[in-house]
């Protein structure tokens, strides 16, 4: 009997912590607590990097973002072109993040409202706790929501400042000063990534 209960139980909290995830608003909650407490734990540098990888790879469409940055070139690559750059550009991507991000130390972000767009997307807002060093800032996160069991980041927008739209820029000048060459973006992505 106790171990039916058990078991019920057990599956119950289960099923309850998967219905909690797929609310963006708790997604987003959840995702920050993973980060601060990680950037809080006594852990080298090079550590920290390598977690904070494993959680982007977990809860951010590093793939759609990486398209979204193509802008209208993507239309016209290969496929290999098209594989080649998303392999790419999540080396980029995984690198630029958790290096910013190593640097903080147990960063407070409280969420603070959710706005549903469409059914694919929802706009959670949240702020970064103000300390000495580092005045409050607001942030939005861009919720992906079209799989509702697995709502992912597409975009952080930081005192009104896409990251996304910011990166999609720079691809975009280094391509449009490089006659749309490709490989040049290529070889851009990988210097930084190495």
């Amino acid at each position: 009997m106790i171990k039916r209960l058990v078991i019920t139980l057990f599956i119950y909290l289960i099923s309850f912590t998967n219905v909690l995830s797929t609310e963006p608003d708790i997604f987003v909650q959840s995702t920050v607590n993973r980060a601060s407490k990680l950037l809080s734990e006594n852990i080298t540098k090079e550590e920290k990097i390598m977690q904070l990888q494993l959680i982007a790879k977990d809860t951010v469409d590093i793939r759609g973002i990486g398209f979204y940055t193509l802008g209208s070139v993507r239309k016209s690559l290969t496929k290999e072109e098209k594989d080649k750059y998303s392999k790419l550009f999540e080396k980029y991507f995984l690198k630029s993040f958790s290096s910013r991000l190593a640097e903080y130390t147990n960063p407070e972000i409280d969420v603070n409202d959710k706005e549903v767009i469409n059914e694919n997307y929802t706009i959670v807002k949240s702020t970064l706790k103000a300390t000495n060093e580092r005045p409050e800032i607001k942030i939005d996160w861009r919720i992906y929501t079209k799989d509702k069991k697995n709502p992912l980041i597409r975009d952080l927008i930081i005192e009104g400042l896409s990251l996304a739209r910011t990166q999609k820029e720079e691809f975009a000048s280094v391509l449009n000063s490089n006659n749309g060459n490709i490989e040049v973006l290529f070889k851009t992505l990988e210097e930084f990534s190495n």
